[in-house]
């Protein structure tokens, strides 16, 4: 007679002989997105106070908004950023200069698609980058030239005129070279 273990263990299967298991497949990380309420707000911003601008003050004229520091004054941007090409008077200049605006536009797309859903500086960044350049196209498509109006200076020095598309434009590049920069998670790891 057996006993009441060894009857136990005689009914039961044996285990099936284990597998290999397959290779685990790479998985892929969420991607981030533009955040389109940034986009958005930024050109509606931007649209809004150039129309304020154009039926506020006429072209050249200036108003002190901070005496000896800003300026708001009425110019046109005609070139490409910071005034450059602006006095030159090159044929389809207009056409041009809309050209390299939708080149930068597509280069924004391509490197968008590249970010991770974590990398949120680089994403605001972004945002800010495309709001401002598209406002900054309404204005060339629309008019042909950008409206410009916040004048900084500072004793003997001033800035380039420039608009709530350059800033935001501006402040979005810094977020996304602080990312690059600062940012642990585009370094190769060993392996």
């Amino acid at each position: 007679m057996r006993p009441a273990d060894e009857t136990a263990q005689a009914s039961v299967a044996p285990e099936p002989l284990e597998t290999p298991a397959a290779p685990a497949l790479p998985v892929e990380e969420p991607r981030g997105r533009i955040l389109w309420w940034l986009v958005v707000l930024v050109i509606a911003v931007d649209q809004a106070t150039k129309a304020v601008i154009r039926v506020w003050l006429p072209l050249y004229d200036t108003w002190v908004a901070i005496p000896g520091l800003v300026d708001l004054t009425h110019v046109r941007n005609e070139g490409v950023a910071f005034g450059l090409f602006n006095t030159y008077d090159l044929p389809y200049k207009a056409t041009v200069t809309t050209g390299l605006a939708l080149l930068a536009l597509a280069g924004i797309a391509y490197y968008a698609r590249h970010l991770r859903h974590h990398e949120r500086v680089a994403r605001v960044g972004l945002s800010l980058i495309l709001g401002g350049a598209v406002g900054n196209l309404i204005d060339r498509v629309t008019v042909g030239y950008v409206l410009d109006f916040v004048d900084v200076y500072w004793r003997g020095w001033h800035f380039w005129a420039f608009n709530v598309a350059d800033a935001s434009i501006t402040i979005g590049a810094i977020l996304v070279f602080a990312d690059l920069l600062f940012s642990n998670r585009h370094v190769s790891h060993p392996v």
